[in-house]
C-alpha cells in the first residue's frame, strides 16, 4: 500500500523523529511505500541521515507544498494518509483525494499517552463532512491501543568502542573510562545550571553529553559562566542522526530526554532517566506524566518510586541519587516488559493491521 504521512514541524524536532521512525518502520518491516510531506525538510534530513541508503531511497520525502503542486510532483492517491499529531491537510491536496475513484483512509496519529481514557477513544471513526474515512490512532503502552514505535530495538549498551558513530568519536575518546555518563536532551527552562552544580557537590565522577546547542542554555539565565570541579566535565555534542542519538542513549549510565521519541528510545535503551515532558499552560503534561509513573513503577520498591518521582520532577540529584543502582535494574526490567508486550510488533504492525 501507498502511505501519505503529514508532518509539520513546529519548534522541536519529536514530530519529525516520530514521521520518521514511523516511515522506516512500515518500509522496511512491512514492505509499504511511504511519502513524508513535511514542512521543515532540513531538520527531517538531518534526523534521517544516519540511515543506510537503500532505506533512505526508498522512502520519498517531500516538501510539504509538493503535495498538491500538480507542476512539482503529481498527486499519486494513497491508501493510507496519516495526519501526525493532527495537523490539517493542505486543502488543495485534500480536494484531489475528493475526486479519486478510490478513496482513502485518513488516520490521525494521536500523541503517546499512558493515561486509562485513551483505551476509549483508539481506533474510533471520527465522521467528517467529505465522507473520507478517518479515525483517531493513540500509540501507548496497554494492548488495547496503538503501541509504541521500535525499530530498531535498541542495542543492550555492550558494544565495542570500534561502533562509535564518526560525528561523536573525537568526543567519545575524551570520556573517562570510570566515569558515569549522562547525556543531557531537555526543553528550555529546565533549571539545568542548579542541576548540574549539585551534581558536581556529591564528588562523582561524571562526563555529561550535551545536546546540540545545550551549552548556550546552561548560561542562558546568568551572565556568570557555569564553574564546576573537576570531578565533573561537560561535552557539547554535535547535531546527531536519530541512530547515532539511540547510540548515545544506549552508551550513557542516565539520559535526561525530552519529547516523544527519545522518551520511548531511553525506555528502550533499558537505562535510568528523566523525562522532560512538554511542559503545557494548562498542567496537562503533569496528569501524562503522573499516568506513565504509575506504569512505570508499579513493581518498584517505595524507596525507588520516591526516588524517581523526586528526579522526574527535577529534584536535585542529591536527593536520589544514591538509588541510580536499583533504578538500573528496574530499567533492564522495564525495557524486557516492553518487548514482550509490544511482541506483536509495536505501533507500525497494528497500524498496519488496523488497515488491512
Amino acid at each position: 500500500m501507498r502511505w501519505d504521512i503529514f508532518c509539520q514541524i513546529v519548534d522541536n524536532y519529536g514530530d519529525a523523529g516520530i514521521c520518521w521512525r514511523l516511515a522506516r518502520s512500515l518500509s522496511s518491516l512491512h514492505g509499504q511505500e511511504v511519502r513524508i510531506f513535511c514542512n521543515d525538510l532540513p531538520t527531517l534530513n538531518l534526523l534521517a541521515s544516519g540511515s543506510n541508503e537503500a532505506l533512505a531511497h526508498k522512502i520519498d520525502l517531500q516538501p510539504w507544498e509538493a503535495s498538491y503542486s500538480n507542476a512539482r510532483h503529481p498527486v499519486q492517491t494513497p491508501d493510507v494518509v496519516i495526519e501526525a499529531f493532527g495537523c490539517d491537510l493542505p486543502e488543495r491536496y485534500l480536494a484531489g483525494l475528493f475526486i479519486a475513484p478510490v478513496k482513502p483512509i485518513i488516520i490521525n496519529l494521536e500523541y503517546l499517552s499512558a493515561e486509562p481514557w485513551i483505551s476509549e477513544f483508539h481506533a474510533k471513526a471520527s465522521p467528517q463532512s467529505h465522507g473520507i474515512p478517518k479515525y483517531f490512532f493513540f500509540p501507548g503502552f496497554q494492548d488495547d491501543v496503538g503501541g509504541l514505535l521500535l525499530d530498531p530495538i535498541p542495542p543492550d549498551g555492550s558494544e565495542v568502542t570500534h561502533l562509535i558513530p564518526k560525528s561523536l568519536k573525537s568526543i567519545w575518546l575524551k570520556l573517562r573510562p570510570q566515569a558515569k555518563r549522562i547525556s543531557i536532551f531537555c526543553y528550555p527552562g529546565a533549571p539545568l545550571r542548579k542541576w548540574l552544580e549539585d551534581l558536581g557537590n556529591l564528588g562523582e565522577s561524571v562526563d555529561v553529553l550535551l545536546a546540540h546547542g545545550h551549552a548556550e542554555l546552561i548560561n542562558f539565565y546568568s551572565e556568570k559562566p557555569l564553574e564546576l570541579p573537576a570531578n565533573i566535565q561537560l561535552f557539547s555534542m554535535p547535531f546527531v542522526s536519530q541512530d547515532e542519538y539511540d547510540w548515545v542513549l544506549s552508551q550513557c549510565d542516565f539520559n535526561i530526554v525530552r519529547g516523544e521519541d527519545s522518551f520511548i528510545r531511553a525506555q528502550l535503551a533499558g537505562k535510568p532517566f528523566i523525562w522532560h515532558i512538554y511542559p503545557q499552560e494548562d498542567r496537562a503534561h503533569e496528569v501524562k506524566l503522573a499516568a506513565f509513573l504509575d506504569l512505570y513503577l508499579n513493581n518498584a520498591s517505595q524507596e525507588l518510586k520516591l526516588a524517581t518521582i523526586a528526579a522526574m520532577t527535577w529534584a536535585m540529584p542529591s536527593s536520589w541519587f544514591k538509588s541510580l543502582n536499583d533504578w538500573h535494574g528496574h530499567s533492564k526490567a522495564w525495557r524486557a516488559h516492553l518487548l514482550k508486550t509490544q511482541g506483536d510488533g509495536g505501533l507500525a504492525a497494528r497500524l498496519v493491521r488496523f488497515i488491512v
